[in-house]
């Protein structure tokens, strides 16, 4: 399988400990981003009562969820401290001039960026 990178944006789009919207067949996916700059993707569902994670705080390389306060590390989509869970990752980079997104997802859907 060939991997397609689709755009979805520019690194401004999101604001710096904020998180935007994409939309797929696969479902909601929110795109985070740092306040260093880093981005990541996770599925929009908390693991524990399917809370929008778009929505959380995100600190650091964590996002917390707006629901019940489960803190999710966003590099590998695992639920820290005492609970348990895993949310689906997506690769997204970054390119370094132009600071235009793109994500990998294994169906390639046509991407929307939502202002949320």
């Amino acid at each position: 399988m060939t991997e397609t990178w689709t755009p979805i944006g520019n690194l401004a789009d999101i604001p710096r400990r904020g998180a935007r919207c994409v939309t797929s067949p696969l479902g909601r996916i929110a795109v985070f981003r740092t306040m260093e700059d880093e981005v990541f993707a996770t599925e929009d569902r908390c693991p524990h009562k399917g809370g929008p994670l778009s929505q959380g705080i995100v600190h650091g390389g964590f996002v917390t969820c707006p629901l019940h306060a489960q803190v999710i590390a966003l590099r590998t989509g695992l639920v820290e401290g005492p609970d348990e869970g895993r949310v689906r990752t997506f690769p997204v980079r970054v390119d370094p001039v132009t600071k235009a997104l793109e994500i990998l997802v294994e169906r390639q859907p046509a991407f929307a960026l939502a202002a949320e």
